[in-house]
């Protein structure tokens, strides 16, 4: 399995990917092509030579020096349970070396809050659920369900994921 950075011709691949991944929220192709261009120093793609296989899409939070939010984890269904969500998520972290990472997690997804806790265990940090990120009444207008922020940082004393 090849992890590298997404470029733009990956965009409409990864777009393909994310629809064949519910529960994910698509986004447009043209979102897609963005996140590998723009965003693609901090995200990673997966492929083998059936093609890809994963992506993770992340960004640099404005303002925050140097932390990484991770927007969306698709993996192809022929993909799971191998564990290549943790593995592309080692290496966008490796690669970017942020000082805390954040994303936002629903109550009910056990294989993303399992995928993040599992990340945090393997690099001794602290996975903290921060609270309600967006609400299902008040920013989603009861279409999507709560979105919960979820923190890791280094334990006090360390400085570096």
């Amino acid at each position: 399995m090849l992890l590298r950075n997404p470029l733009v011709t990956d965009g409409y691949s990864v777009n393909q990917l994310v629809a064949a991944s519910p529960p994910l929220d698509t986004n447009s192709a043209y979102c897609n092509l963005l996140q590998c261009t723009h965003f693609g120093a901090t995200s990673v793609l997966a492929e083998d030579d059936e093609g890809l296989k994963g992506f993770i899409s992340g960004y640099w939070i404005p303002a925050r020096n140097q932390e990484l939010f991770v927007w969306q984890v698709a993996v192809a269904a022929s993909a799971r349970g191998e564990g290549l969500a943790k593995s592309m998520l080692e290496w966008l972290v490796n690669e970017t070396k942020p000082t805390a990472l954040e994303t936002t997690i629903t109550a009910d997804n056990k294989a993303s809050w399992a995928l993040f806790q599992a990340f945090a265990d393997a690099r001794s940090a602290v996975l903290t659920d921060v609270g309600i990120c967006f609400d299902k009444t008040a920013h989603f207008s009861n279409q999507h369900e709560t979105e919960r922020l979820v923190r890791i940082a280094p334990q006090l004393g360390e400085s570096t994921l």
